[in-house]
């Protein structure tokens, strides 16, 4: 429970004042535990969220990195502004750092603390927003790290002649065979079975095959029937 004061007008005709009054606001610290496995007990987490204030604590059963966390989503329901989510320790929320920066935000929006007992993080006071801040800025530093070597990586493959995706069916060492087979005017058909590729795959590494195939048309429909019949003359 939280008490602060506030003001309100008190009118008696024209003449109001404003009558300072001690208003009280119900906000409520809520507990969140996670253990990875059943055969883990979350009793060391319960306690210390008791200790630090909870009434009432959600508790899941799963792995940090799965999302579907049912008690979680439970608890996030019945958080309302002026509440303040405590767990025992960062890990037991988020999967990594920039979910957990994530959450926090959200949270942060709604009007809804934060507390990490074991790192001593408090979201209500400034020291702890300013821990959140620096957080979050490591979260996105560390984001950028991780796309600067990724294009640094792909830069220096390319130079290497190295190109990404799926590799090719037909290798350097498939394709000269596969030239050397239709210049000796084998069938593409068995081209393709001996080398273990489509016919299609064929047409697309050798240019030269498409240069002499002639695609045949198929005929519109009012070419059809426009054709003139050869209708037989009867002679009187």
């Amino acid at each position: 429970m939280l008490q602060k004061h506030c003001t309100k007008p008190v009118c008696h005709g024209k003449a109001c004042r404003r009558v300072v009054q001690q208003c009280v606001v119900m906000s409520e610290f809520l507990g969140y535990a996670r253990v990875s496995t059943a055969e883990q007990t979350a009793a060391l987490q319960e306690d210390a969220l008791r200790a630090a204030g909870c009434l009432r604590i959600w508790s899941d059963t799963a792995s940090g990195s799965r999302t579907d966390r049912p008690q979680l989503a439970a608890l996030f329901d019945h958080l309302r502004a002026g509440d303040t989510l405590v767990v025992w320790r960062l890990d037991r929320l988020g999967r990594s750092l920039p979910h957990l920066i994530e959450i926090i935000s959200d949270l942060e929006a709604r009007g809804v603390g934060f507390k990490s007992v074991q790192e001593n993080i408090d979201t209500t006071t400034p020291g702890g927003r300013l821990v959140f801040h620096v957080f979050g800025a490591l979260a996105s530093f560390e984001l950028e790290l991780v796309r600067e070597r990724t294009l640094a990586g792909l830069a220096a493959a390319r130079e290497r002649g190295l190109l990404g995706g799926r590799p090719s069916a037909l290798s350097p060492a498939k394709l000269k065979q596969a030239r050397k087979m239709i210049g000796e005017k084998t069938p593409l058909t068995e081209v393709a079975e001996v080398l273990g590729v489509s016919r299609a795959t064929l047409y697309r590494r050798v240019p030269e095959l498409g240069e002499g195939r002639t695609r045949r048309r198929t005929p519109t429909h009012l070419e059809v029937t426009s054709k003139p019949r050869n209708t037989p003359i009867h002679k009187s």
